[in-house]
């Protein structure tokens, strides 16, 4: 695999990203889909298996039957199910930063003509893993906080930090270094950034109905299950890969930076 070195470009190209998104993948389908498992696939499909299973006691005589726990006999039954169900969701949470974080470390290793390699990625993302989840959090209530104003102001704190957790990893500039970093590099790119993640979440949908639909023609026992992990560790991998992409593609049209000096960061 030959060294990616490219010249400045003039400037935030949303096809320049998804090509180099989907390059990256073609290069390393086995590692970056094993990643993907393993932080979002595979929890999905346990929690998925769980539900089915408590469901299964009064769903088979009655599929059409909605699950509602209130009509059953135990009464700390639904406080149960909804414990283990928030408990999964921040779970759920906690790995999906572990895989935006190894798959930062996977595609600049990659767009440095390397090749990534799994116990690597994990490493990487387990000891980023605090700071992670402290941009998670102040980029979240800021998010929302803007939302609650009047939706644009939080679009717009979603975009200025869309590339503060590849900043972190790639430059260990701690927390609010690596959110003041993004907002640096995203000024003057975030229309083009707001039109590549509705294009993502456009192209997410798409695949989320047509499988869904799919997957309605056969039941939705476990085939609908593991489609539901497939769809999650898919979709997840392309987000985080673009969002890695995209911070490598805004440090090369601010700064003209390659690949090669992003990577002497890791050696």
């Amino acid at each position: 695999m030959v060294s990616t070195t490219l010249e400045r470009p003039g400037k935030f190209r949303i096809g320049r990203v998804f090509n180099d998104s989907f390059a990256v993948i073609s290069r390393n389908p086995g590692l970056l889909v094993g990643l993907a498992a393993l932080f979002s696939g595979l929890p999905t499909l346990v929690f998925q298996l769980w539900a089915l299973s408590r469901l299964a006691p009064f769903t088979a005589a009655d599929p059409a039957a909605s699950f509602d726990p209130s009509t059953l006999g135990e009464p700390n039954l639904m406080a149960s199910y909804s414990a283990i169900t928030i408990g999964f969701g921040l779970v759920s949470y906690i790995l999906s930063l572990l895989l935006q974080a190894s798959l930062v470390r996977a595609t600049i290793e990659d767009l440095n003509g390397k090749q990534p390699s799994f116990g690597d990625c994990v490493a990487k993302a387990i000891s980023f893993l605090l700071p992670t989840f402290a941009i998670a959090l102040l980029v979240g209530l800021g998010v929302v906080l803007g939302l609650m104003l009047l939706i644009v102001p939080g679009i717009m704190l979603a975009l200025r930090w869309s590339v503060a957790v590849p900043a972190l990893v790639q430059e260990r500039l701690g927390v609010f270094g690596s959110m003041a970093r993004s907002r640096d590099l995203t000024k003057g790119s975030r229309w083009a950034l707001f039109g590549l993640f509705v294009i993502l979440i456009i192209i997410v949908i798409a695949i989320q109905l047509a499988l869904g639909t799919a997957t309605a023609l056969f039941g939705w026992g476990v085939m609908g299950a593991v489609v539901d992990a497939l769809v999650t560790s898919v979709t997840s991998m392309v987000m985080s890969i673009a969002t890695a992409v995209c911070y490598v593609e805004l440090r090369q049209v601010r700064e003209g930076t390659s690949v090669d000096e992003l990577a002497e960061i890791f050696s």
